[in-house]
């Protein structure tokens, strides 16, 4: 049998140190427990079966300016795109972690050239009469490769490779929780939008109906059945209906240009919304389970992952007062000539262990694992919260959309029998048959039901748009 090689000694060595790192490595796993005991069911929940929203739950609103809205915003949001970004980062961050349970090595290769005198006596002579030294000169021709090992003995690389593939889960999380925040910021801007649309109809509409009495009452005073007072008091309110207007225009034009932060464009290339609110559906919704809530919402898992995370970190940081075990090991080839450079006879090698135990260093790394506890229970704590957060957000969010519903049927009954006190009495003032003090109530009687029935839709929409979110929006 011929001599062993260099490289297969460091193969067979390194194979053996990894066989050995396996054999005591740790099997951690993180368990992130909340300890919070779910109820059987949401308070606020009808107890019907869940109907959980779709991927594209938005389109169940029925606007097509909104589904177009929400594709530019998924494909161009900048903070989906950033924390996309952060998913990738996350990735590289756990291949780097992941290399300290391999072994290192770097391959050498080095060509030496000397010379030396071989006598300081002896000269030779040279034309022109000028000596010379006599000199040795030599080539060393060498190729290696050396690598070391850490035996991962108490569990401490494992555990921070597995903190790192938990921080990296934990970053795919966090995508969708921001994904979803942004797609019910686009949802309710654009109700916005379309709620100041149909509001600033309205007062167009109230301030129409006013500068019509207004007319009534300037004819009236020419043949004396009407006062300076009556006229005053009206032209006050045609005034005030007035500059209602402005702040309107503004909310409609202001949260247009919000949409360009939401879809990613500059605010010049946003389409202002054409569509109202009664052109928007509401989509059946039902909220099933707490438990299985909390499967849905993606804060929670990532609240999870960055609590397992945390748990591993510990696990990492006890072990660095452990000692640390490296094995060395390097080969090559060398010789004087290059032809003979990779015969048995050019061989050398080296092998090597150490072991390295923290002495004066142990109580800065036991305050590294008190702080690393400490941070770990904060986590904890962020989870739970996370976790009865959600099942809050859900209650408010079933409460808001139950009683906004039934607001906005009794706001629009109340709407109707306003319009129909309105008619009769402005009936009634032209026949002369009441004072202009009972047409104004009965104006700003219209006037704040209108107003307010346009209020309360919006806020039905935006609640839908609450529940979606504290369902999970789809998100899976």
């Amino acid at each position: 049998m011929g001599p062993v090689m260099p490289f297969d000694l460091l193969a067979r060595a390194c194979i053996g140190l990894v066989l050995l790192s396996f054999a005591g490595c740790s099997t951690f796993r993180p368990n992130p427990v909340s300890g919070i005991t779910l109820p059987a069911q949401l308070s606020a929940a009808t107890g019907e079966a869940a109907n959980w929203p779709d991927p594209d739950w938005w389109r169940g609103f029925g606007s097509p300016e909104l589904d177009a809205l929400m594709q530019q915003a998924v494909t161009a949001n900048f903070d989906i795109r950033a924390a996309a970004a952060r998913v990738r980062q996350a990735d590289a961050q756990l291949r780097i972690t992941g290399q300290s349970l391999l072994p290192t090595g770097n391959l050498t290769g080095n060509v030496t050239r000397s010379q030396t005198p071989t006598s300081t006596g002896n000269t030779v002579t040279v034309p022109g009469g000028v000596g010379r030294s006599r000199f040795s000169r030599r080539t060393l021709y060498q190729t290696g490769l050396q690598a070391s090992y850490e035996i991962d003995f108490w569990g401490k690389n494992r555990a921070a490779v597995v903190a790192a593939e938990q921080t990296a889960q934990a970053s795919r999380f966090d995508v969708g929780a921001v994904t979803l925040t942004t797609e019910a910021s686009v949802a309710t801007t654009y109700f916005q939008i379309l709620a100041s649309r149909e509001q600033l109809a309205i007062q167009q509409s109230n301030l129409d109906a006013a500068q019509r009495i207004l007319t009534l009452l300037q004819q009236r005073m020419t043949v004396g059945t009407s006062t300076g007072l009556d006229i005053a008091q009206q032209q006050t309110l045609v005034e005030q209906q007035r500059a209602a207007i402005p702040p309107l225009r503004q909310s409609i034009e202001q949260n247009t240009y919000s949409l360009g932060t939401l879809t990613g464009q500059v605010p010049e290339q946003v389409l202002a919304p054409r569509l109202g609110l009664n052109d928007v559906r509401l989509p059946p919704i039902q909220a099933g389970l707490p438990s299985e809530v909390l499967t849905r919402r993606p804060d929670i898992w990532e609240a999870e992952a960055t609590l397992a995370a945390a748990q591993a970190n510990i696990v990492s940081a006890r072990a660095q007062m452990f000692p640390s075990i490296t094995l060395t090991a390097s080969g090559g080839f060398q010789n004087l000539a290059l032809e003979n450079l990779l015969r048995p006879g050019s061989v050398l090698y080296s092998l090597g262990a150490g072991l390295t135990q923290p002495i004066f260093q142990l109580g800065a790394l036991r305050a590294q694992l008190r702080l690393t506890e400490a941070q770990a229970d904060e986590l904890l704590e962020n989870y739970r919260l996370a976790i009865v957060a959600a099942l809050v957000d859900v209650e408010n969010a079933i409460v808001a959309l139950r009683e906004t519903t039934d607001q906005e049927a009794l706001q629009a009954s109340a709407t109707r029998s306003a319009e129909r006190a309105y008619a009769i009495s402005e009936a009634q003032l032209r026949a002369g048959t009441i004072d202009l003090i009972t047409l104004l109530n009965t104006q700003l009687t219209l006037f704040n039901s209108r107003n307010t029935l346009a209020q309360v839709r919006l806020q039905k929409l935006q609640a839908a748009v609450g529940l979606f979110r504290a369902l999970g929006g789809g998100w899976s």
